[in-house]
């Protein structure tokens, strides 16, 4: 299922991580593992933020993507299903049958 999470880091810890190199080895190893289509950076409410879309193609994979977020940037994470045009356009297909 294509997903997007997203992330946002306080700005502090944010600080630190950057200057530390965490912040760029846990995205390399995110998308080492996730292989996103998408990603985007972006400030967001006044914090470091991206944005990730992927196939995830089961929901046990939902800890080892999102934990190392949690416990090695204290980053906030949200996963949301998302579908693209030809997605939509499939499932629109099927309204009103």
């Amino acid at each position: 299922m294509r997903t997007l999470m997203r992330v946002r880091f306080g700005t502090s810890a944010g600080n630190r991580l950057v200057l530390n190199g965490k912040i760029e080895r846990v995205i390399k190893e995110f998308a080492e593992k996730a292989k996103p289509e998408a990603a985007y950076f972006f400030p967001d409410q006044g914090k470091r933020s991206a944005s990730f879309v992927f196939d995830m193609q089961d929901n046990s994979q939902i800890p080892g993507l999102v934990e190392p977020f949690f416990m090695e940037l204290d980053a906030e994470v949200q996963l949301t299903p998302v579908m693209n045009l030809e997605d939509l356009q499939k499932g629109l297909s099927v309204v009103g049958q």
